[in-house]
C-alpha cells in the first residue's frame, strides 16, 4: 500500500491482521500516533511507515524493540530514536558552502553528493543530494535509509544520519549524510581523468586484490551475516569507495532490495515488476530477462568488477568487440591460461613505488602469470552466464585470499 495518497490516521480495524509478516504504509499521508497495536505483531518482519505524517512518541516494546524491524524515517513529527544526529537543509547548506560546484564530488542517476563540514560536530562529510524530481528518486532514498541504518561492517559505507525536509522556496528536499572517503571511489583510480594519468594515479598488483577482497567481504555481509539477505543490485567501480588507507566500502544503496526468499533458478523465478535492475556492463544477463534480483546477480556484477580491475578495460569498451569477443568475461576467458600477461592492465606491471607502495617488480614473472591466471578464473567464475553456474561470495573471499597468500609467501 505504499506510495498511495491515504489519508488519516491507521484504521483500528489493522488491529485484527496479527498474521501479517510484512506491512508497507510508506509514502503517503498518514497522520495521528503510531498505533499501540502493532506492538503485538508477533509474527511481522518487517513494518515500513516511513515518510508519513505521524507525530508523538514511537515505543519500544514489541517490534519497535527491534531497529532492523521497523522504519519510521521522514516522519518529523516523531520522537523517540536518537540514534542519529538531526541536520536542516540550513545545517547541509552551510556544511558544502551552499552546495558549491567546488565541493562537488561526483553526480549520479539520482542526485549529486558534495563534501561538507557539519558545524555542530565539526566533521568532514560527503553530502548525496537527491533530485527528487526525478523518477525513482524517492524509492532509492527509501531503500538507502532501509538499509544503511540495519547494517554495519567494515566494508560498507557508513551512514551518519539523513535529511527528509523542505528548502527554503518550500520544494522537498532529501539528503543522506555519509562517511568522507578521502581517496575517493575505485572507478577513478581504474580509469583516471587526464589530469591524474599525467599524476601517475595508480593502485598496485596487491592494492587491487586487497581491494578485491574488501569488496567481496562487503557483499558477503549483505548476503549472508545481515538479519535478511541484502541484495545490492548495482556492485561497480564508482560505488566502490575508498578511504585513506585504501580500504574498499561498499556504497550506494539506492537500488539495494531485502530479499526474504530468492531462487537462482530461471525455470522457478518470478518475473520483476521493477525493470532491470543496476548498470549496463554490470548487469546479469537474467535480469535482462524479466526475472528478478538475487544474490546471483550480485556475484555476477561482482566478478565482472574483477576482471576489469586487473584488466583495465570497462565491460563497455570498444577495444572489446575488436578482439572478437562479445563481453568482457568472454575477452578474459579466450586469454586464459596461456595468454594472460596480454590482457592485464600494463599498469599493474609497471614500476610502482609512489607513496612508499610495493612495488610490483618485487614478483618475479612466473609468481605474476600464476597469481593473475588465479585472479582472473575467480572472476570467470563470479560472471558465468547461468545463475547457477556462479559460486558463491563466500567462496571467492577463500579463492582470492590464496591468490594473496601465494603473492605475499613469493615475494623476492
Amino acid at each position: 500500500m505504499e506510495g498511495n495518497l491515504f489519508q488519516g490516521k491507521i484504521p483500528s480495524s489493522f488491529k485484527s491482521l496479527r498474521s501479517l509478516a510484512l506491512l508497507d504504509l510508506s509514502n503517503n499521508n498518514i497522520s495521528g500516533s503510531v498505533p499501540s497495536f502493532f506492538q503485538r505483531f508477533r509474527l511481522i518482519q518487517f513494518l515500513n511507515l516511513s515518510n508519513n505524517k505521524l507525530q508523538g512518541e514511537v515505543t519500544k516494546e514489541g517490534v519497535f524493540s527491534n531497529v532492523s524491524a521497523f522504519s519510521v524515517v521522514g516522519n518529523l513529527g516523531l520522537c523517540g530514536d536518537n540514534q542519529y544526529p538531526r541536520v536542516s537543509y540550513h545545517d547541509l547548506l552551510l556544511a558544502t558552502n551552499q552546495f558549491s560546484p567546488n565541493n562537488l564530488l561526483g553526480k549520479g542517476r539520482y542526485g549529486s553528493v558534495y563534501k561538507g563540514v557539519l558545524q555542530s560536530t565539526p566533521q568532514t562529510v560527503a553530502v548525496k543530494v537527491l533530485n527528487v524530481e526525478v523518477r525513482g528518486a524517492n524509492k532509492s532514498f527509501i531503500a538507502e535509509c532501509e538499509t544503511l541504518r540495519n547494517i554495519r561492517h567494515r566494508n560498507l559505507i557508513k551512514i551518519i544520519t539523513a535529511c527528509s525536509s523542505t528548502d527554503f522556496k518550500g520544494n522537498d528536499f532529501k539528503a543522506l549524510v555519509f562517511e568522507f572517503m578521502m581517496n575517493g571511489s575505485l572507478d577513478s583510480w581504474l580509469h583516471p581523468s587526464p589530469f591524474y594519468q599525467t599524476n601517475e594515479r595508480n593502485l598496485t598488483l596487491l592494492q587491487r586484490l586487497n581491494i578485491c577482497i574488501d569488496v567481496a567481504l562487503g557483499v558477503d555481509y549483505l548476503h549472508h551475516h545481515s538479519y535478511t539477505s541484502i541484495i545490492h543490485s548495482d556492485i561497480k567501480p564508482s560505488n566502490i569507495l575508498l578511504d585513506e588507507e585504501f580500504v574498499a566500502r561498499v556504497g550506494d544503496f539506492g537500488l539495494a532490495r531485502f530479499s526474504f526468499a530468492t531462487t537462482s533458478d530461471p525455470n522457478q523465478a518470478q518475473p520483476s515488476s521493477t525493470g532491470v535492475h543496476g548498470t549496463v556492463g554490470y548487469i546479469p544477463p537474467e535480469y535482462g530477462m524479466g526475472l528478478e534480483i538475487s544474490a546471483e546477480g550480485d556475484v555476477y556484477s561482482y566478478g565482472i568488477l574483477l576482471l576489469e580491475m586487473f584488466s583495465g578495460k570497462r565491460p563497455t569498451s570498444s577495444s572489446i568487440l575488436v578482439a572478437n569477443s562479445n563481453n568482457l568475461h568472454e575477452y578474459v576467458r579466450n586469454a586464459l591460461p596461456q595468454r594472460v600477461m596480454n590482457i592485464v592492465d600494463p599498469r599493474i606491471i609497471m614500476d610502482q613505488e609512489d607513496h612508499n607502495l610495493t612495488s610490483n617488480q618485487s614478483y618475479n614473472k612466473a609468481t605474476l602469470e600464476v597469481c593473475l591466471t588465479s585472479i582472473f578464473e575467480v572472476g570467470i567464475l563470479c560472471s558465468a552466464e547461468m545463475p547457477r553456474e556462479r559460486i558463491d561470495i563466500s567462496v571467492a573471499i577463500k579463492q582470492l585470499h590464496v591468490a594473496r597468500d601465494k603473492l605475499l609467501e613469493r615475494r623476492q
